[in-house]
């Protein structure tokens, strides 16, 4: 009886197709070893025209890789890092690696500091770390033995890689877009603590002091002063809710202001209700930016304009450095980062 199923194509198969060696081929396939262009590209050649498909398990077991890599965030709840575990899978699959998504209790026993301690090299080859700001890490918890790359803005003391969009940068754009389109008085939504100018201009990390200190920054660039009674405190909670209520009591405050900075969407989308239940026109009287352009932003009853996530650039770019690191091309430690730009929409002029 003649059977239907189609013979499997081999390495050794493109190998005679090619009229190369076992070894070649196969050089050819992990992408190393020496050879002329030619060669290299004669192998494709056959590899396209029979078909041949990389065992990429039987691969990762020959290098010693797993052909996995973990993703550990602090949660899969807001959007901005939904997203990001998202492009990281995308990119990952590009390269045939699949991702272990892992999330952590923020500044507790069970944080990222103990997922790095606890890491099992044999079934994960590295880390792609998105560290929370609440979470007490230290120089020497990143000072590991197998690839990590960090993305955020945390800092990692140069001793593991590091992919961030430029936060301070970012917001400096955001804040000259409002005083570019006629806004004079901003007022920013999501911060933490209490309002210390001198220490934000010293700021190094964390998204809400680099994003506060970049407003500040352009706003005295422009020969302008930030009023203390416009900045609202939402702590660590960057919700629409936060958002809304903090908007709310600035509004109460009867402070003036014409334009405001929320330090992420979900901060944004609540200042757009409470400035339009309090009878506040937008963009008219007040102008609102955001930052992460996350999915909801351009569908709002006024569409939100907002600073790019730049997650088009992050997420392939760490993907890459941490393969980079497992194969050994890269060993010393590197801050990647990258500019951001505004994404007008109707919450602006």
């Amino acid at each position: 009886m003649k059977s239907d199923t189609k013979k499997r194509v081999t390495l050794r198969d493109v190998a005679q197709a090619a009229g190369v060696s076992l070894k070649t081929a196969s050089n050819v396939i992990n992408d190393s070893g020496r050879m002329s262009e030619e060669t290299r590209a004669k192998v494709e050649q056959v590899i396209r025209e029979l078909g041949y498909q990389v065992n990429v398990a039987a691969r990762n077991l020959n290098r010693n890789h797993t052909g996995f890599i973990t993703l550990a965030v602090p949660s899969l709840t807001p959007p901005y890092l939904a997203e990001l575990a998202n492009r990281i899978i995308d990119a990952a699959r590009q390269h045939g690696y699949s991702v272990y998504v892992t999330t952590y209790a923020e500044g507790s026993a069970k944080g990222a500091r103990d997922l790095l301690q606890k890491f099992n090299s044999t079934v994960s080859d590295g880390m792609i770390l998105s560290m929370s700001e609440v979470e007490n890490i230290t120089r020497e918890d990143l000072d590991v033995d197998f690839p990590l790359v960090v993305v955020g803005a945390r800092t990692t003391w140069g001793v593991a890689d590091h992919v961030t969009p430029d936060d301070v940068a970012a917001a400096a754009t955001a804040a000259g877009y409002l005083y570019d389109h006629g806004s004079s008085h901003l007022a920013v939504v999501g911060a933490r603590g209490a309002y210390d100018e001198v220490s934000l201009l010293k700021a190094v990390e964390g998204n809400a002091p680099l994003r506060l200190r970049g407003v500040i920054e352009e706003t005295h660039r422009r020969g302008l002063a930030i009023d203390p009674r416009l900045i609202g405190a939402t702590e660590q909670d960057w919700t629409i809710g936060a958002g809304a209520r903090v908007t709310q009591q600035l509004i109460d405050s009867g402070v003036p202001f014409d334009g405001v900075v929320a330090l992420n969407d979900q901060l944004a989308i609540g200042a757009l209700t409470a400035l339009r239940i309090s009878g506040h026109a937008v963009p008219e009287q007040v102008q609102v930016i955001g930052f992460d352009n996350i999915e909801e932003a351009p569908y709002l009853q006024i569409p939100l304009t907002t600073m790019d996530s730049r997650l088009d650039w992050t997420a392939p770019t760490a993907v890459e450095r941490i393969l980079g690191r497992i194969r050994g091309d890269i060993t010393s430690p590197e801050l990647l980062t990258t500019q951001s730009r505004v994404i007008a929409r109707a919450s602006t002029r």
